[in-house]
């Protein structure tokens, strides 16, 4: 088959790449590689112009000051125009979420009206914010998500980055991409709860991991442990890393001589891969039920990661044995978690020793390709 991915913004669309490649299949990915993460794509749409030249970034800061208007989401739509011609004859389009190209609504829906008539079989992913999820969210239907910070602050704690799916221009973008899918495909169990109730919503296929052939079980006897944090400032509060800095600060008062604390901001990925091949343990994220990208490849390396994993996670994979830490939004239970490995790090090695058998039982890239191939073929 030949396959069009649409969009990248944790490497799922390239780990399902290499297994579908693999399997036998011709597969282009175009995307703007999820702008300082950098992920590789085939074909870029990344904003240059509005992004590292001086004046044109000075035009874009006026724009955004006096008008809200962001110059470099008009040149993400110009350069997936540009492309728009050769993407033709896919047997398969997969958008990553309904806003895949990322550019403004009104005229992305006109770019995949085009994109809509030039393939068949178009199947819209389940992943990352989208209308569906917060809905569900503003709803009331969870114990806590991305958008509890927002409420508990009253509106201080803006939330912009996903109140925008609730007006109309994203609505109706969504739409346009749900009627026109054949699919929607949940990628973990964050989406599945919000996607329940839709009747196009397939069975979750878990992400896509490239599992590291080379595995050495955690050692952390008689030397410091290394917690590694690194922050993505653009989510910062989304991703719950205040919760993760202040039991760091209380950890870092009371055993300093047993922690090696590293923190990092806004590291393209090669970068911080780096950070996580060295560190023993992983903070992630808080509020989320099921494991982010970065946490499932800090897993399948054997590291032990603080993340979603409640009980909606394990009863889904019907798991036995810890495979991850549950990092709810409370510091006082993230410094106890993380004070019971510090003082018995052999539970550090035994938590990811389970992490990498449940990646390479539920996230192998290959696998994963085939219930993705398994899926589009029933239509």
């Amino acid at each position: 088959m030949r396959i069009l991915l649409i969009g990248e913004y944790s490497r799922l669309h390239n780990s399902l790449k290499k297994g579908l490649v693999e399997l036998g299949h011709e597969v282009t990915l175009v995307g703007t590689g999820d702008l300082f993460k950098n992920y590789p794509v085939d074909i870029s749409i990344k904003p240059t112009l509005f992004s590292y030249r001086t004046i044109p970034l000075f035009i874009r800061k006026v724009f955004l000051r006096l008008i809200k208007r962001d110059l470099a989401l008009w040149e993400i739509g110009y350069r997936f125009q540009k492309v728009l011609p050769k993407l033709k004859g896919y047997d398969v389009v997969q958008l990553i979420n309904s806003h895949s190209i990322g550019t403004f609504p009104k005229k992305e829906k006109k770019l995949l009206k085009v994109l809509f008539q030039q393939n068949k079989n178009i199947f819209l992913m389940a992943c990352g914010d989208d209308y569906p999820v917060i809905k569900h969210y503003l709803e009331g239907n969870e114990r806590y998500h991305i958008l509890t910070p927002h409420f508990e602050s009253k509106g201080k704690i803006k939330a912009e980055f996903a109140l925008k799916y609730m007006t109309t221009p994203y609505k109706d973008l969504f739409y346009f991409a749900y009627n026109h899918s054949k699919a929607v495909i949940p990628s973990d169990i964050d989406y599945k709860l919000p996607w329940a109730s839709w009747n196009k919503v397939m069975t979750v296929i878990p992400n896509p991991i490239l599992i590291p052939e080379y595995y050495q079980p955690i050692e952390c006897l008689n030397r410091k442990i290394i917690i590694f944090l690194g922050i993505n400032t653009l989510n910062y509060t989304k991703k719950g890393y205040q919760y993760f800095e202040e039991a760091l600060n209380k950890l870092a008062e009371k055993h300093a001589d047993k922690v090696d604390i590293r923190c990092t901001k806004n590291l393209p990925f090669n970068e911080y891969v780096h950070h996580l091949e060295s560190c023993d343990i992983l903070l992630d994220a808080i509020f989320q039920y099921d494991q982010g990208y970065n946490a499932l490849e800090a897993m399948a390396r054997g590291k032990v990661v603080f993340t979603g994993a409640e009980k909606e996670f394990e009863e889904h994979y019907q798991l036995k044995n810890k495979v991850n830490i549950n990092a709810l939004p409370d510091v006082d239970s993230i410094y106890t978690e993380l004070e019971q490995l510090i003082l018995n790090p052999e539970k550090i090695n035994e938590i990811g020793e389970n992490a990498r058998l449940f990646i390479e039982k539920e996230h192998n890239h290959k696998k994963v390709a085939e219930k993705y191939i398994n899926t589009w073929e029933r239509f």
